[in-house]
């Protein structure tokens, strides 16, 4: 059976590894020392945090995993982690090196036992182990965790990036495509790989990828249409505003939220003044809270556009 996308393109060595150019050269310095500290890698979701972590470890070990301990601390997040598989893999000696590597994905799910627990281990098991960490908030880790790592901070991949890379898989399995299909990837992906080589695994069932066959798998609108949606409700035509609005949530099936989030990034991209926009951002954050409070999201939508047709 052949492998998703995500793995089957996901980059081998930490040459391969796309945007991140200023990491990739701290880290690949430290491979040619052939030591490292312990990591801390923060960073959003999809930018290369854990295939850098991988890429390291393939540098220092080759394929042997007798030296490579890899945990998801959102699965395993408590004490008995660290006091059992963490701390036992950590006090033997290593196979084929000077030091194991242990890497903890989704760390700042650990609880706040478990990464006190953690910095004691750390702290015990230098000379024999290195830890690398990977979290979406820095914030969530412990201070003294975080001043015994070098700590690398991933930042979203650049548009011009994240195409490059897809067109280079397109090309390789052969898929037909238009730029359309790219820049509604890339739309929907915002700067996060691993959810734009899904979308465009999704989309290449269609036979050829454009923009029409990637808003058809994704929750999203196409930004024209909130766009529209928002113009509408702002020059007073409320009946036309709510039409599209029914047309979005019965006809393509958006949710809500999914439509209060693209308001909130289209409001920035409509013509209007700088008052105009902070007063709709305010109004989307309102019709929000009210929505994850459980309010019913057609009269809450119906009353955003009401009230954005009485700003002006």
């Amino acid at each position: 059976m052949e492998l998703p996308w995500t793995e089957k393109y996901r980059p081998k060595t930490l040459d391969e590894i796309v945007g991140q150019k200023p990491i990739v050269e701290r880290l690949k310095a430290y491979v040619a020392s052939k030591s490292i500290p312990h990591l801390l890698f923060s960073g959003p979701a999809g930018v290369g945090k854990t295939t850098a972590a991988i890429c390291i470890t393939k540098a220092f070990f080759g394929g042997i995993r007798e030296d490579f301990l890899e945990l998801n601390a959102s699965d395993e997040r408590g004490i008995d982690v660290v006091r059992s598989k963490i701390k036992d893999f950590a006090r033997t000696r290593s196979m084929s090196g000077d030091f194991k590597i242990i890497f903890l994905d989704e760390s700042d799910s650990l609880t706040s036992d478990a990464q006190n627990a953690l910095r004691r281990t750390m702290e015990q098991y230098t000379t024999s182990c290195r830890f690398i960490l990977s979290c979406n908030y820095s914030s969530k880790i412990i201070e003294p965790i975080q001043s015994r790592c070098a700590v690398f901070r991933f930042t979203r991949l650049s548009k011009a990036d994240v195409i490059e890379y897809l067109e280079r898989i397109l090309k390789s399995e052969k898929v037909k495509y238009d730029k359309g299909g790219l820049e509604a990837i890339m739309y929907v992906s915002e700067g996060d790989m691993r959810r734009a080589v899904n979308l465009l695994q999704s989309a290449a069932t269609y036979g050829i990828v454009n923009e029409e066959g990637v808003y058809k798998i994704t929750s999203r609108a196409k930004p024209e249409d909130i766009r529209l949606l928002l113009e509408l409700a702002l020059s007073g035509k409320f009946m036309d505003a709510r039409n599209l609005l029914d047309n979005l949530m019965l006809t393509v099936g958006l949710s809500g939220e999914d439509i209060l989030l693209q308001m909130n990034r289209e409001a920035l991209n409509i013509e209007a003044d700088d008052k105009t926009k902070v007063k709709i951002i305010d109004l989307v954050g309102e019709a929000n809270f009210t929505l994850v409070e459980g309010a019913n999201e057609r009269i809450q939508l119906e009353a955003l556009i009401a009230r954005l047709a009485l700003l002006n």
